[in-house]
């Protein structure tokens, strides 16, 4: 990549570039002479591989002899994980699904040479009578979304800077310097009216106004982007890094600016390489190209950019414990009188914002905020991306206007509950979270109206529970996952939370009282009131949603001594009905030696020998055994 010298130089770049996504951009029936073939190179997809489909793409495209006719090129995730990998022709813009490396042959062999399309990669839509559709748009999954924060994700090379800048990359940062002041940035976040995406929802220019107003120390004032994501299922940030590493770099010298900052670490968990990977690869071409670094684009401006690992503690995603971390500390939240944007990383005003919350800003400055203000609704503006997982078809990373409702991404978007079993809850918000019954499925998503039904918008997690899964053992998943992950500074958070796990665990195990549904609610509301830092303080949010809205499922628990969804292993019993036929599967598979029972006859189950691990249940053809 050649040295951008100076704004003009980044214009023209821009105009040199735009052909690279000519095909990609201007889809056609016409059969075209010319295609470009992108693969995703997501984390879940290249675990299965997709790297190696794009080697075998480019084998079988030379071994054709159509390198002048096509092109194969890595991108970032589409978003639709469940039909992973993907890969994506260009311009007939067509969609393949669950493609295998053996598969390239045939697309090279029937689609690039002879214009025939693999029918058999192509998606069958559920909601068209599982008819096979070729393009994306036609795909419920697709339809309702609007990528704002993922609009690069699925469409350019995240590991060539010439891609990003053919899509206006860096114009937004161009603008910024050559016709706008940093208070006028502010006032255009402002105006935006975007909201933090970590969880908090705090205003962003609000936000980076604080941290403007407060002089550099010893030189310096710093951006810090939070690229934590400890949640449970969470994969927002990561996928956004990994398919487009520039906006986000972009993003934090626009911050820089309107801050009057000269420095960005981004703080990322050291679990995710292949992020990792992309963003090393960014910074070094951002610098080459001169659009990072010393004396940006010419302007006198200097910004550079630095890496920081996590260890994986969930704590580092709070703003003061992941400050202590970046400076070689302990990642503890501390009791701060003053916020980061007055005394931050190592005492100096520093602003801290997560990945989506910057990968929305170059398409504001470009767009304007007028822009990005008309998709939401009053509360919170903008869109924002979900990574909807759990008991629901349609598995993946979605992006949808705020104030979609609960209803449409489940149904619409995600497709559904798999075999024809019963919604029962969507878990919001991860561990902070709080769990949302079908009598809620309605809500808009926004920060106030989940806020108001208990639950929050979090950084982006979505789980999608059926009847199958049991609220109280939801609830214990959760506060396992805190408790092994509290940093143990505040006695709240550290003791009150284990407390109530081991609460927990006794209504699982079938000696729950009556009473100690009370002071579960009790002891969950005193943690949630005297926590140190935000995490803590959210941490009892997931029993008391779901006291609120299952305490019926805590009943039969402690009560009836059942549990009702057939999960909790210590309070139930596998049963042999009258529709066995003695085949002897289950008998000879029980690992205990728990079946009695003759060749022909009704087998019988030991309740004293059973280790009750459905080893009978899933061999048996017949489906005579039931939980009960």
């Amino acid at each position: 990549m050649k040295k951008l010298n100076s704004i003009a130089d980044l214009k023209a770049a821009v105009k040199e570039y735009k052909p690279i996504l000519d095909l990609r951009e201007n889809h056609t029936d016409a059969i075209p002479d010319k295609r470009d073939i992108l693969v995703c190179g997501g984390t879940g997809c290249t675990s299965s591989e997709s790297l190696l489909i794009i080697e075998k793409l480019k084998e079988e495209i030379k071994k054709a002899g159509l390198e002048d006719h096509a092109m194969v090129h890595l991108t970032g995730c589409f978003g639709f994980c469940a039909m992973g990998p993907i890969v994506k022709v260009y311009p007939d813009n067509v969609f393949y699904v669950h493609v295998k490396p053996d598969d390239a042959e045939e697309i090279v062999n029937s689609h690039i040479a002879r214009n025939e399309v693999v029918e058999r990669l192509l998606f069958e839509e559920p909601a068209l009578d599982y008819k096979k559709v070729q393009k994306h748009e036609d795909m419920q999954f697709y339809k309702k979304q609007l990528r704002v924060a993922l609009r690069n994700c699925g469409h350019i090379n995240p590991e060539d800077i010439s891609e990003y800048i053919a899509n206006d990359g860096y114009l937004a940062l161009a603008k910024c310097l050559e016709e706008m002041t940093p208070q006028g940035v502010i006032d255009e976040m402002k105006k935006s009216g975007l909201r933090g995406r970590g969880g908090a929802g705090f205003p962003t220019g609000l936000k980076w106004a604080a941290a403007a107003e407060n002089p550099r120390l010893n030189g310096h004032k710093y951006i810090v982007c939070n690229a934590d994501e400890g949640d449970p299922g969470a994969f927002m940030d990561r996928s956004l890094l990994e398919g487009d590493p520039h906006s986000v770099l972009e993003a934090m010298a626009i911050a820089g600016y309107a801050t009057d900052s000269d420095m960005g670490y981004i703080y990322i968990r050291a679990e995710y390489p292949l992020a990792i990977e992309r963003l090393k690869i960014a910074i070094a071409q951002a610098e080459e190209a001169g659009v990072l670094g010393e004396n940006i684009l010419g302007t006198g401006f200097n910004f550079k950019i630095e890496l920081k690992y996590g260890a994986g503690a969930f704590v580092c995603g709070e703003g003061t414990a992941l400050i202590k971390s970046i400076e070689g500390n302990r990642g503890e939240p501390i009791v701060n009188k003053y916020f980061p944007t007055e005394h931050g990383l190592w005492q100096a005003p520093t602003t801290v914002n997560n990945v989506e919350t910057f990968g929305n800003i170059p398409a504001i400055i470009n767009k304007g905020a007028d822009w990005f203000a008309s998709f939401g609704t009053e509360d919170s503006k903008g869109t924002k991306v979900f990574a909807l997982g759990g008991k629901v078809n349609n598995v993946g990373l979605v992006e949808v206007p705020m104030g979609t409702t609960l209803r449409e991404i489940v149904y619409e978007i995600g497709g559904g509950i798999p075999g024809g079993k019963e919604f029962k809850a969507v878990q919001t918000g991860g561990p902070s979270g709080g769990c949302i019954s079908s009598k809620d499925l309605d809500t808009p998503i926004d920060f106030k109206s989940l806020a108001s039904i208990g639950s929050m918008m979090g950084s982006g997690g979505m789980l999608v529970l059926d009847e199958t899964d049991c609220m109280v053992d939801i609830s214990k998943f959760f506060l396992e996952f805190t408790v092994d992950e509290s940093c143990g500074k505040c006695t709240p958070c550290r003791i009150g939370n284990r407390r109530l796990l081991e609460i927990l665990n006794k209504i699982c195990r079938g000696n729950g009282t009556e009473e100690d549904l009370v002071n579960l609610k009790s002891l969950a509301t005193i943690i949630k009131n005297t926590s140190l830092c935000g995490l803590g303080k959210c941490a009892p949010n997931p029993v008391l949603s779901t006291l609120n809205c299952f305490y019926d499922e805590y009943l039969a628990h402690v009560k009836d001594k059942k549990c009702p969804a057939a999960k909790c292993t210590a309070m139930l019993n596998y049963v042999i009905t009258h529709d066995c036929i003695g085949c002897g599967l289950c008998k000879k598979n029980c690992p205990a030696e728990a079946i009695n029972g003759e060749k022909k006859q009704k087998h019988v189950i030991d309740t004293t020998k059973c280790l009750k691990c459905g080893a009978c249940m899933e061999k048996c053809k017949k489906g005579a055994i039931i939980k009960e």
